[in-house]
Parts: structure tokens; C-alpha cells; sequence
């Protein structure tokens, strides 16, 4: 019996990981030991907790309990509490996802113990090094001994810095997966009644990254815009934690105009709910780019940069830069008609978690390496 343990740290992660967990114990319980080990990067219960029980995952088997603090001291603590759990349980593998601060300081852990590590969403690049999660998937990346990469840019991305190609497998975007699996759950619920919104008529706003939020001058323009949109139609915004800090740091929490309706962070079923039925998304989110171009929604995504391009390219995302100028005209373009085509990826079909399960339990069973028909660009 194998084990493997998945590290998950902030609300993507979570994600992620459910249908990975799901695939190893629905089709490898016999050869795997799944385990799962919450570093606890991100503390705020409707941030954490609220999304096991939403994606039907068990409690985590470890709880290292490190929140807060600088990167440097969050990373530090991240690495010496996860090193007491390698020692102690001697894994074969360590599975990561995404890009936060967790994703690499297990990683660094586990290689230094003669661990392998697999990373699943591989490749991606901003190429913005001022941001902290640019670093987090570089470093990830260098180290792994497993690619899983969910669109052709990170195949290239990570060819041209000369990894080896036997490292690497498209096998799609597990983010997807989750989202396919709890349609039903999605389709029934019940936040447009408690929100008092119908459905395809209101706006969805989204942002938490420093860039955006942490400066109090454009802080104050942001909400400047999202007052601007919402005499448009009704602006839902869910506030990040880190948002809600600012604001109120900088007296703009009560600035907002009558027509946005503020909220708490919203559980990821009816978060969902929101973005599949919004007319309009503007947001900064790396993952909603993803889940707004598979349903086929319009999104304006407020950065000069994504590390996620096939969004832009195939699907509905618009990367507009932070020029809030210029994000007001394109979403007055949307709202007018102006409404970009797109379609849905290549291997976002819902089973990226049975490509990468099974390939990881071939590799770690001694079984023949897949056939590279998995490796696309």
C-alpha cells in the first residue's frame, strides 16, 4: 500500500483536491493510502472549513494550524510543522496544487527529504515576479517530479525552462471537475432568493490580490467603479477577507452605492450559482477566469497580466489591465451587447482527477509509465 499525502492550505486547494481525493479512493483504495493535510493558510471558517463539507471532503488527517504573519514567517512555520508530519509518516509522494504559499513550502519539505512531488496545475505563468504566487509556481515547479498542466501555455511555459518532457502530462483542469460534479447541488441553490436577485440580471464582483486591494488610492477607485457599474444592474460582492480589512481600514466599506450588495465571503456552491447565472463578472480571481469561460459567462478581469491565457484566447475572459477606465468601457460594452464567443478548453471535461490518479498510482505501483498520449500541446 502506497501513500500519499495532499496538501491543501486556501480555498482553491480545497478545489482541487476534492476530486483527486475522490478518484484515489473510488478506483485505487487498493494500492493508495489518501491523505490529506491542511496546513491552515487560510483560517476563516467560511474561507475553510465550510468548503470540506461543501466538496465532500473528510476531515483533514493533519491540521498544522499556521495562518498569518509576513510570507517569510507563514512559509517557515508552514515548513517545520510539515516536516514533524513527513517524518513521521514517510510518504511516497506528496501531491500539491496551485500557487499559495502552502503549495511551495511543502514542497521545498518534501524534496529535501528525498520525497517525490507531484504538482497538479502545472506551467502556469504571469510572468509578473512581484507576484507572490509567480514565485510559489517557479519554485514548485523546479522541483517537482510530476507535472500535471491544465492548458497548452503551461506545457510551453515549461519547456522553455527546460524541464524534461517525461516530467509532463496534459491531463486537464481538475477545478472543472469539481464544477461538473456539483452541477446538481449548484443548478438548486437557493441565493438568489436570499440575495433577492434573478438570475442573469445583476453583475458579480470579485477581488482580493495586494495589487488591487492593499493600495488605498486605488482601493478608493475600485469602489469608485463598482458604484459605477452597479447603476448598470444589481453588483454582488463577496468581500475577501483581505478586502474587507482595507476598506474599513481606509473608511470605504460604507462608501459603497445602494445598489451593490455586499456580502461575506459566500460558500463555494452558491458562489458558483452566482457565477454561472451573472450577466457580467469583473473580478481578479485566477480560478473564476477558469470557471466563467467553461460556462460560457462573460468576465473582465482586472490585472495586466494572467497566468491563465487560454481563457482569453478560447474563452469569455477579457483581460482588461487596471485601467479602471478601461474596464468600465468594456463592461459597458458587455452590458450593451458587445459580448465576447468562446468555448471550453481541451480536456475540461470533468475526469482530469482519473488521468492524474492514474498515472500517479502506474508510477508509484512500479506499473509501466502512461502512454505520452496524455502529453498535449
Amino acid at each position: 500500500m502506497k501513500k500519499i499525502i495532499s496538501v491543501v492550505g486556501a480555498r482553491p486547494n480545497f478545489i482541487k483536491v476534492a476530486p483527486l481525493h475522490k478518484a484515489f479512493v473510488k478506483n485505487h483504495s487498493q494500492k493508495v493510502q489518501h491523505l490529506i493535510c491542511h496546513t491552515g493558510q487560510h483560517f476563516d471558517k467560511k474561507m475553510s472549513d465550510i468548503f470540506f463539507e461543501q466538496l465532500g471532503l473528510p476531515k483533514p488527517h493533519f491540521h498544522l494550524g499556521i495562518s498569518g504573519g509576513s510570507h517569510a514567517q507563514q512559509v517557515a512555520q508552514i515548513m517545520m510543522a510539515f516536516e514533524e508530519v513527513l517524518l513521521k509518516e514517510k510518504p511516497d509522494l506528496v501531491l500539491v496544487v496551485g500557487d499559495v504559499n502552502s503549495t511551495m513550502a511543502c514542497t521545498v519539505v518534501a524534496s529535501k527529504l528525498q520525497i517525490q512531488v507531484a504538482h497538479v496545475e502545472a506551467g502556469l505563468r504571469s510572468f509578473d515576479r512581484t507576484m507572490p504566487e509567480e514565485i510559489n509556481r517557479m519554485v514548485t515547479d523546479v522541483l517537482a517530479d510530476y507535472l500535471f498542466v491544465t492548458e497548452p501555455s503551461g506545457m510551453k511555459n515549461l519547456a522553455n525552462e527546460g524541464i524534461s518532457d517525461e516530467k509532463v502530462f496534459f491531463t486537464g483542469n481538475v477545478m472543472i471537475d469539481s464544477l461538473v460534479a456539483l452541477t446538481p447541488k449548484i443548478d438548486a441553490s437557493e441565493i438568489f432568493d436570499q440575495l433577492n436577485i434573478k438570475q442573469g440580471d445583476y453583475i458579480l464582483g470579485t477581488f482580493h490580490r495586494p495589487a488591487n486591494v492593499d493600495d488605498p488610492e486605488f482601493l478608493q477607485k475600485l469602489v469608485t467603479t463598482l458604484n459605477y457599474l452597479a447603476k448598470f444592474k444589481k453588483l454582488i460582492f463577496p468581500a475577501h477577507p483581505r478586502t474587507t480589512k482595507h476598506m474599513k481600514a481606509n473608511g470605504l466599506y460604507d462608501k459603497l452605492d445602494k445598489n451593490v450588495i455586499l456580502t461575506e465571503p459566500i460558500g463555494y456552491i452558491d458562489f458558483l450559482a452566482l457565477v454561472k447565472h451573472a450577466d457580467l463578472i469583473v473580478t481578479d480571481s485566477g480560478g473564476i477566469q477558469e470557471e466563467s469561460t467553461f460556462l460560457g459567462v462573460q468576465c473582465i478581469t482586472v490585472r495586466d497580466n494572467t497566468e491563465r491565457p487560454v481563457t482569453v484566447d478560447l474563452g469569455t475572459n477579457q483581460l482588461i489591465g487596471t485601467n479602471l477606465d478601461a474596464v468600465k468601457k468594456a463592461a459597458e460594452g458587455v452590458l450593451s451587447g458587445n459580448r465576447k464567443s468562446g468555448r471550453v478548453p481541451e480536456l475540461w471535461d470533468g475526469e482530469a482527477a482519473g488521468r492524474i490518479t492514474e498515472i500517479l498510482v502506474n508510477v508509484l505501483t512500479g506499473n509501466a509509465k502512461p502512454a505520452n498520449s496524455t502529453v498535449r500541446v
